[in-house]
């Protein structure tokens, strides 16, 4: 059979914690948008990037209930009954001045960055079973990478986090989780991030190292790395040989932007995945600064493009095809992404795979 798989950035996030659930309750046209895209593709396994998480789930919920699979959507609706998500890091208080600014709580100096707890959040939906054995690196302290890029003052060379705050600060800057699904009788690992933008920092780059650990992350949990202890407590990387498809907004492109080509292309020719390279006519229609092929091209702002978003699938999965939503000028659809200048659903594409099922 053919499994399909989308991730997708919606910014569906807020200011405030109890905003997006007020939006979505009182008719959002933003988030008509997004369903729309996602109803047209029809995922089998979806992740969703900036959706505001809270504990009691209502916004998600909503957003499922009412616009997912509501009835005043034109599209077919869309109903994914298994839901994974959990808490993040972002906006969590650190009580410290990461970004040395003076101050101590502002949305710099969280956790994660972020103006409230949940901010920016995830959440993984499917029609198949969530098994049991998920596993979530929230917790895993940066400095507990052996050979991290902790961020250093350019004036004095000395590292930029006080022991108090590396002691504090966690690598992962939402969270990284290994969600196993019971796909047929056959098992899948969907490995699921959101890494920190390398870019909104000062010369001492934090936000660029962060995002370059963050990626290598993944690198060292397929690695089966040692160190990578996960939040209940269980050491090493990949549990199993299960396939697995390594997916979200990574926010690194391998030829523009402000991250590591070296480290997204790490992942992108690791041994155990493959990238499908998915494109969109929308993209390569639209002009773009830079040396990427704008029909690769994930985000799109202002007059700029860049490649962020991936779904990429492990060797032992045969690739049916890929591509990235973003329908040509005058084509259907593309009233749903706009041009660019303006946020109709989101400032990023959705980006789909189909591969046949079991491997």
């Amino acid at each position: 059979m053919r499994l399909r798989i989308v991730t997708f950035n919606a910014a569906l996030s807020r200011r405030t914690h109890r905003a997006l659930a007020a939006d979505l309750a009182a008719g959002d046209a933003q988030a008509r948008a997004v369903a729309r895209i996602l109803r047209h593709l029809q995922p089998d396994v979806l992740l969703v990037n900036e959706l505001d998480y809270t504990p009691c789930g209502t916004a998600l919920a909503r957003f499922r209930r009412d616009y997912l699979a509501g009835a005043d959507v034109p599209e077919s609706p869309l109903v994914l009954p298994h839901v994974f998500t959990a808490p993040v890091n972002t906006g969590i208080p650190s009580g410290l001045d990461l970004d040395r600014d003076g101050r101590s709580d502002g949305p710099a100096d969280a956790l994660g960055f972020g103006a409230f707890p949940g901010q920016y959040g995830m959440a993984l939906l499917s029609r198949h079973p969530i098994t049991a054995g998920a596993r979530t690196l929230r917790r895993l302290p940066w400095r507990s990478m052996p050979g991290a890029w902790l961020p250093r003052d350019p004036d004095s060379g000395r590292p930029w986090y006080t022991p108090a705050a590396l002691a504090r600060l966690p690598l992962s800057s939402k969270s990284h989780w290994d969600i196993p699904l019971d796909v047929g009788g056959h098992r899948l690992r969907l490995l699921a991030s959101h890494p920190t933008p390398p870019a909104f920092d000062g010369p001492e780059r934090r936000n660029h190292c962060r995002n370059h650990d963050e990626l290598r992350l993944w690198r060292d949990y397929l690695d089966g790395a040692d160190y990578i202890v996960d939040d209940r407590g269980e050491r090493g990387g990949r549990p199993d040989d299960a396939p697995v498809v390594l997916l979200g907004d990574l926010n690194a492109d391998p030829h523009d932007g402000n991250g590591e080509a070296a480290m997204i292309d790490a992942l992108r020719h690791h041994p155990s995945l493959q990238d499908p390279v998915p494109r969109s006519a929308g993209g390569a229609a639209r002009a773009a600064p830079g040396d990427g092929d704008p029909a690769l091209h994930t985000l799109a702002s202002g007059g700029f493009g860049l490649r962020v978003d991936y779904c990429l699938p492990d060797r032992q999965l045969t690739v049916r095809d890929a591509g990235v939503y973003w329908p040509a000028p005058e084509s259907p659809g593309h009233e749903l992404v706009g041009d660019g200048r303006r946020v109709v659903s989101s400032d990023h594409r959705a980006v789909w795979l189909d591969v046949d099922w079991p491997p």
